[in-house]
């Protein structure tokens, strides 16, 4: 399977969606907050303003889709 991270905040709805739909699935993802010192470093090398970004593998999604998340997660 690939590698999920999830690029959030805390207090922020889709970023909840994203974790929950990944919790339901049992996917298993690693989380950055990007408002940690780490997070904030982290998030800038991948050039997006606003959250959520998922990587999957080696690629992003900007904003969380089921749908879009599926297709990169199993392709």
């Amino acid at each position: 399977m690939k590698r999920v991270t999830l690029y959030s905040t805390n207090q922020c709805p889709h970023c909840d969606s994203a974790k929950q739909y990944f919790e339901s699935k049992n996917i298993k993802f690693r989380l950055v907050n990007i408002k940690s010192p780490v997070g904030q470093k982290e998030f800038a090398k991948t050039g997006f303003r606003a959250v959520p970004i998922v990587k999957v593998g080696e690629d992003y999604l900007n904003g969380f889709s089921i749908v879009k998340f599926n297709k990169l997660y199993q392709g």
